[in-house]
């Protein structure tokens, strides 16, 4: 009988640190997730103000940054930074305004998370250029930034 109330404590204490975990693990899921969501709406909320070193706190500024698009590797902030100025800043260029939408937001531990989502710009030409984005976030302790970028235009 002694063994049965052993073993029946045991495995009370064992669901309880499972189902404990298991809410901590959602709880953490949907920190990551509207941690992320909100650097995005940072982001689009910058770009729509023209703000672009606004819109580029969302990514990490270190050299090892890394930006794919339209077969073109950018490596650093720096990098990515000129990037978006040639292709939306300069002369006869503009930013239009974004909407981020589609978000798939996956947190892969409580300080990394992968992202899929759909870009649409609105330009003054009524032209509205839209793709799709993978991203992947790393938590540091001045907050969440994109750590890898790649996005692909519809052609």
């Amino acid at each position: 009988m002694r063994a049965h109330c052993i073993l029946f404590s045991t495995l009370l204490s064992v669901l309880t640190f499972t189902s404990s975990f298991a809410a901590q693990g959602g709880n953490l899921a949907t920190e990551v997730t509207t941690a992320v969501e909100q650097v995005l709406r940072t982001q689009q909320d910058a770009w729509n103000r023209h703000d672009l070193k606004a819109f580029m706190a969302g990514y990490w500024n270190s050299p090892e940054l890394t930006f794919f698009s339209g077969a073109q590797r950018t490596s650093g902030w720096q990098g990515a930074l000129e990037r978006y100025r040639r292709t939306y800043r300069s002369e006869g260029k503009e930013m239009g305004t974004l909407e981020f939408s589609h978000l798939q937001i996956e947190p892969l531990s409580a300080d990394t998370a992968f992202v899929r989502g759909q870009w649409h710009l609105t330009m003054s030409d009524g032209k509205t250029p839209h793709g799709l984005f993978t991203l992947v976030f790393r938590r540091f302790p001045d907050g969440w930034k994109i750590v890898h970028d790649h996005t692909s235009a519809a052609e």
